[in-house]
């Protein structure tokens, strides 16, 4: 296991939170540690995030789900974002982990339903 692997894993483990990653059809879904940093002051206006969401996932951790695609969902707490982008990250010839870049952050707040 190489340094970048190593680093990587450290990360995740120490800042990363559980989110769900699924196919846009639902056909299959993942529980998985991800870590997403938080937006900088400078991609914040008027109390929004302007920035996509990135989230830092390991490559090990999508064994039985396969490669990410675009349009899978990620959920992250109450939010749900969709996979625009996915990136492999390499420690030298090995894909190590995923870089997942989405967009919106739609919330799923069930509790105005029990009024």
């Amino acid at each position: 296991m190489g340094w970048i692997t190593q680093s990587r894993r450290r990360q995740i483990a120490t800042k990363g939170r559980q989110m769900v990653l699924s196919r846009a059809g639902g056909t299959a879904s993942i529980t998985l540690m991800a870590y997403a940093p938080p937006a900088q002051s400078a991609q914040i206006t008027n109390d929004m995030a302007q920035a996509p969401f990135v989230a830092q996932v390991m490559a090990d951790a999508l064994s039985g789900y396969g490669m990410p695609a675009q349009d899978d969902r990620v959920q992250d707490g109450p939010k749900t974002y969709t996979l625009t982008d996915a990136q492999p990250v390499y420690d030298g010839p090995t894909v190590c982990g995923w870089t997942l870049i989405a967009a919106g952050g739609e919330t799923h707040d069930n509790a105005s339903s029990l009024l």
